[in-house]
């Protein structure tokens, strides 16, 4: 299992920088408001409304991807109570 090579937030700052460098400009905002997750390692991603679609369809690519995953636009993929905020970086 390849998760066993990195930390929770090991994967999380991959995936955020790989998002932030060379993923963002692309998807925002004709995808806002959709899932996207990514590869950590190869630095593909899928996008889909729904974030267990995009991410078995990255993974019957990569079956061993270390995934991370997001919610386009947005700080937080999911909440419980409150409220989303929008990224404004």
């Amino acid at each position: 299992m390849p998760y066993t090579n990195y930390t929770a937030k090991e994967i999380a700052s991959r995936g955020e920088t790989i998002y932030k460098r060379e993923i963002r400009d692309r998807v925002e905002p004709k995808h806002k408001g959709k899932f996207l997750v990514i590869d950590i390692e190869t630095g593909e991603y899928e996008i889909n409304t729904d974030d267990l679609i995009a991410t078995k369809r990255l993974l019957a690519k990569h079956p061993n991807a270390v995934v991370y995953g997001l919610q386009i636009g947005f700080s937080t993929a999911y909440r419980i109570g409150g409220h989303f905020s929008v990224k404004t970086e």
